[in-house]
């Protein structure tokens, strides 16, 4: 029997992400998340349904799936999504693909090479511009010409549900005479989608706009945590570094470019008329509803930003197309990253450094605390979805718990 798909489910026979899971006893493998449910891909394998070497759904990362070709893992979920129509069919025949979700442990969805992480909101960035330079000039002269980005660190990306250190490092507010080495005071989330590259290129050949589609296998949920004392402090001359690369925590499932193209929308106006390699044809933005949540150690809930991917200024195809227009190559499962996303009022900030105005304005809590910025024993959630003509495709979340610095 195929299980029943609950309503307003993020996981809707439209969307069928891919994820790696595991549960007690076995090797963590390939999944397809259905409702609140998993499907064991390599259970499926096993029935002869695919004409592709199926010993890439029982790899604990996707990129082998991935980089069999988008006519490949596309044609995969196509399968899947008529076999989950067929009540009396294969897979109704063998319960035993599917999992409950809530009894499997998830791991990180891809093997990360790379990671780039853009400055893309034009709302944010007008924020922090008009609260640490000059608030008439907000914006630095290159950033309506250019995605500007930073290369971080792969190896500290973390999957969703793992707890975060508060790091320590070297900070300097006005009333020190010198820099101290210490934890973090104003350690902050950031609301951001990531894509995954799902098709290598070559070196020293640019990919234009029109074909980042190729490239672009499916996107998450992202929070690229920020230490803004340690950030403030190293930042010049060469940009992020320690306050950046502690840890970045993505959600476990990737969701498949083709299950977003509902959602396609077209972007805001870019004004100056940006350079030929930059210009794109269609709907390059995507309509896709974003909240983030703050839950206390003492299990004081609120949702302090509500927002919407479509508000990027730079979209996937340009990010994608300027970090390689140097001739930079790409690699199966590169992450890169939107930076943060903030909408056009304060209740559509994606960090709260702008929520809370830099400290100067503390967020009020239901049971009468207040946050300036993330304390120990908070845990940030991050959730996103699309809805449109009865279609739901969502992203599950990507939550992490804060723990006092070591």
């Amino acid at each position: 029997m195929i299980p029943t798909l609950p309503a307003h489910s993020d996981f809707s026979l439209q969307n069928l992400p891919w994820g790696i899971f595991s549960v007690a006893g076995n090797d963590p493998r390939v999944g397809v998340a259905y409702g609140d449910h998993i499907i064991d891909m390599s259970v499926v394998a096993e029935l002869g349904l695919f004409d592709f070497d199926v010993s890439v759904f029982y790899e604990d990362h996707l990129n082998p799936f991935i980089s069999l070709g988008k006519e490949v893992t596309d044609a995969a979920r196509s399968r899947v999504q008529e076999l989950l129509q067929e009540e009396q069919g294969l897979l109704a025949r063998h319960p035993e693909v599917f999992v409950a979700r809530k009894a499997a442990r998830m791991h990180l969805p891809v093997r990360i090479g790379d990671y780039t992480d853009f400055y893309s909101s034009i709302e944010h960035a007008t924020n922090v511009g008009k609260m640490f330079r000059d608030p008439e000039n907000a914006l630095l002269p290159n950033w309506k010409h250019l995605p500007v980005g930073y290369h971080g660190r792969a190896s500290s990306i973390v999957v969703s549900g793992t707890d975060i250190t508060r790091p320590r490092g070297q900070v300097k507010p006005n009333h020190y005479p010198t820099p101290q080495f210490e934890p973090t005071s104003k350690l902050d989330f950031e609301l951001e989608m990531a894509f995954v590259i799902g098709k290598d290129s070559t070196l020293g050949e640019p990919i234009a706009t029109g074909d980042a589609d190729d490239y672009i296998f499916g996107l998450a949920l992202f929070n690229d945590w920020s230490a803004r004392d340690i950030q403030k402090w190293e930042y010049v001359p060469l940009g992020p570094f320690l306050g950046k690369n502690f840890a970045s925590t993505i959600s476990p499932w990737i969701v498949p470019l083709a299950a977003l193209e509902p959602f396609r929308t077209p972007g805001p106006t870019q004004d100056p008329e940006v350079l030929d390699y930059l210009k794109y044809t269609g709907n390059g933005n995507f309509d896709l509803k974003l909240e983030v949540t703050l839950t206390t150690s003492a299990g004081v809930s609120k949702t302090i930003s509500r927002s919407n991917f479509k508000y990027m200024y730079w979209n996937m195809a340009q990010q994608l197309a300027h970090h390689t227009s140097n001739g930079c190559n790409v690699r199966v499962g590169d992450v890169m990253a939107s930076g943060t996303i903030s909408g056009k009022d304060e209740t559509s900030y994606g960090s709260l450094l702008e929520i809370s105005e830099g400290g100067r304005s503390p967020l009020a809590m239901p049971d009468g605390t207040e946050r300036t910025f993330v304390e120990d024993g908070d845990t940030i959630v991050l959730r996103g979805y699309g809805v449109k003509d009865g279609l739901r495709v969502g992203f599950g979340e990507a939550s992490g718990r804060v723990l006092p610095a070591r």
